[in-house]
């Protein structure tokens, strides 16, 4: 969509207000609002202007001008706000215009770019399966004297004996009970399928939607495949879509890994795929799974560099509360084709040529997708560029269940750090395939490293519930 386009949509659809957006360092995205009778082509040229400062993680108060930059292609309608509003994607530039290095967005074109100076294709096709909670009720405090959070679910396994207005009806999901069963346990498809017409509606195309394992509400819909960048706008559409779906509906979404204990937390399995000219580069019939030599160097850059990898795909502390075993959750850094429990997933059903790809199942919801998919496809390239062989290392195929396999056979397999401070330093460790082209920049790895060491620390210097019933007595 043209600046005019956009323009000449305006008018079209009586739009009040243009709503311009940017993403900050967690992922998480702002917005400024103008009339829509401010808005013209110069806006496009021009920028909207804001204070980085206020923003955690950009700028000091001493520098702190900041310009978003709108696209034009990223415009959508709202369909939430009363009064009819026009969304806009923006990148950040500094003030005398150049990029600004921090920007999540500009870092995932500037990976797009590098993927075309590589030569190695036109295209990196990125498709995540990001899984979340439909929570009724969700409240937490962490104060000098209570820490406690709570959530509920009409649906959940620990409600079969509530009381409940008309009575309890039963039919409640069991603790891992959740994959694809029909109403009446089932009961969010109506839900579901709201998020999905209106996601319909804002232009993604949506291929299905299901309940998925773990008790309380947890759900699955899957959009489309796209190009790099704007795959994280689809996300970040669609995260902003089912937030809001959910509180219509009186309910609460969220997109946290492991917001319980006891059942299934919420992954991010993310698919990609590299095309050069419109030709599939990851497809050779007859070879291991149908892959070709680049897709296993692909694969190979993926699990050398996935301790790293996993402090910008695995970006929270809670992220390591759902990468432990037992809950189907990747934690093994092997490749495997069908396997869903290997970190590296090749689908092998009702697969083309053009279908062919690889699933790096460990990623989660808290990561910045711009951030996570260019760092994504940094590591792969980096595997094609040097060749790297995941069979020579060591790291697969394993095709049987590893979750069987006895504690001497898991010996030879790594496995996922342990806690985000131990990401964070594999990655201070091993960057340099991030900075490859100017894509990710020293000073930028070393300002994320210190923004998350200290999420990292106010998590570890609060003091647990759980620990009252360990040690209160001692």
């Amino acid at each position: 969509m043209s600046v005019q386009n956009v323009l000449d949509l305006i008018k079209e659809k009586n739009i009040e207000f243009v709503d311009f957006r940017f993403i900050d360092l967690s992922g998480r995205a702002h917005h400024i609002t103008l009339p829509a009778s401010e808005v013209e082509a110069e806006t496009f040229v021009n920028g909207v202007a804001f204070d980085g400062s206020s923003i955690p993680g950009f700028r000091g108060i001493e520098e702190s001008d900041m310009v978003m930059m709108p696209d034009a292609e990223t415009a959508y309608v709202d369909p939430f706000t009363a009064h009819s509003t026009l969304i806009i994607m923006s990148n950040i530039h500094t003030p005398d215009g150049e990029r600004y290095e921090r920007d999540p967005r500009s870092i995932a074109h500037k990976a797009e770019e590098y993927l075309q100076q590589a030569g190695v294709g036109t295209d990196a096709f990125f498709a995540p399966e990001s899984e979340f909670f439909i929570f009724d009720e969700v409240r937490y405090e962490s104060t000098m004297n209570s820490s406690s959070f709570f959530v509920d679910s009409e649906e959940a396994a620990w409600n079969t004996n509530r009381k409940e207005d008309g009575g309890n009806l039963g039919f409640k999901v069991g603790v891992k009970g959740g994959y694809v069963p029909v109403a009446p346990v089932d009961s969010q498809q109506d839900i579901r399928s709201e998020m999905v017409r209106l996601l319909q509606e804002s232009g993604l195309r949506v291929e299905r939607h299901h309940h998925e394992v773990a008790t309380a509400g947890q759900a699955e819909i899957n959009f489309r495949f796209d190009t790099l960048t704007k795959t994280a706008d689809n996300l970040m559409k669609y995260k902003y879509i089912v937030h809001n779906t959910a509180r219509q509906y009186g309910k609460v979404a969220t997109f946290m890994p492991k917001p319980m204990f006891g059942d299934n937390g919420s992954g991010m399995h993310v698919h990609m795929s590299i095309f050069n000219e419109g030709t599939p580069l990851f497809w050779e019939k007859g070879a291991y799974a149908n892959l070709s030599e680049i897709a296993l160097n692909y694969i190979g850059g993926i699990l050398y560099h996935a301790p790293a990898l996993i402090a910008i795909t695995n970006p929270s502390t809670n992220s390591f509360k759902r990468l432990v075993p037992g809950y189907e959750a990747p934690v093994n850094l092997v490749f495997s084709k069908g396997n869903r429990s290997a970190a590296v997933r090749i689908p092998v059903a009702a697969v083309t040529p053009k279908g062919c790809r690889i699933e790096f199942r460990t990623p989660d919801s808290t990561a910045n997708p711009y951030l996570a998919f260019a760092a994504m496809l940094m590591a792969g390239l980096d595997g094609i560029k040097r060749k790297i062989d995941p069979r020579a290392l060591g790291y697969g195929p394993f095709d049987t269940n590893i979750y069987e396999l006895s504690d001497e056979e898991k010996k030879e397999i790594r496995s996922v750090p342990g806690t985000l401070d131990e990401a964070l330093d594999a990655l201070e460790a091993d960057y340099a395939f991030l900075t490859e082209g100017g894509v990710f920049t020293k000073e930028f790895i070393d300002n994320y490293v210190g923004f998350k060491r200290a999420e990292a620390k106010s998590v570890a210097i609060r003091v647990h519930p759980h620990e009252y019933g360990l040690y209160f007595d001692c």
